[in-house]
């Protein structure tokens, strides 16, 4: 698979857009488009652009200022004119922040009661869905066997960081993780407190439980 990497950092609403559909729009074989941005109103607008394009994607924040969104892409027919950057900027629609006050609460890496096989696979489902609302929730809360979808081994690790790319806090309670073993083997977001997990339930306008 060709490598194709697209320099946006610097570039505000709607050039990194820009870029990445001229990158697209030339490509003539199977590719993986990394674009490189600065800042999370960007990555929401490319994602929804893959989105629309229904093209597969994924988001990581490498920094508080570095972000990479990789698009894998076939070939495309449609070749894009040369035209400077500038001119076509007013084309595209540059999209507001799309998170909301809304608290995602996951206690537990499955979802609902009954068979634990379906309820992990059902977790899994909702995570995803959560990457495609329009509007994201401000804060994902994880605690008791929650924390297990936020450590190495879980499959909605790339959905996670495809929410914290997007300015989601991701929030996994310290102790439980302490508890099942896993502190040293956080793969997205940042541990938190009892204290603190109370304080953003208490702050927000809606709490989601699924």
């Amino acid at each position: 698979m060709k490598e194709i990497k697209v320099d946006a950092m610097g570039d505000q609403c709607p050039i990194p857009v820009i870029k990445t559909k001229k990158a697209l729009d030339k490509i003539t074989e199977q590719s993986l488009v990394e674009v490189h941005v600065d800042n999370e109103i960007a990555v929401q607008n490319l994602s929804k652009m893959a989105k629309q394009k229904n093209l597969e994607y994924t988001c990581d924040k490498i920094d508080n200022q570095h972000y990479v969104i990789k698009i894998k892409a076939e070939a495309n027919n449609t070749k894009s004119q040369e035209v400077n950057v500038e001119e076509n900027k007013q084309e595209e629609v540059c999209y507001p922040d799309r998170k909301t006050n809304t608290v995602v609460v996951l206690s537990s890496n499955k979802m609902g009661e009954g068979n634990d096989e379906l309820g992990q696979i059902l977790m899994k489902g909702f995570i995803f869905a959560l990457t495609e609302l329009e509007e994201l929730p401000s804060t994902v809360l994880l605690y008791n066997s929650g924390v297990k979808l936020s450590t190495e081994g879980s499959n909605s690790i790339n959905d996670l960081k495809t929410l914290q790319a997007q300015g989601v806090e991701i929030l996994s309670c310290g102790t439980c993780l302490n508890y099942y073993d896993l502190t040293e083997k956080l793969e997205v977001g940042e541990v938190t407190n009892m204290y603190f997990i109370l304080e953003k339930m208490a702050q927000a306008d809606k709490i989601i439980r699924p």
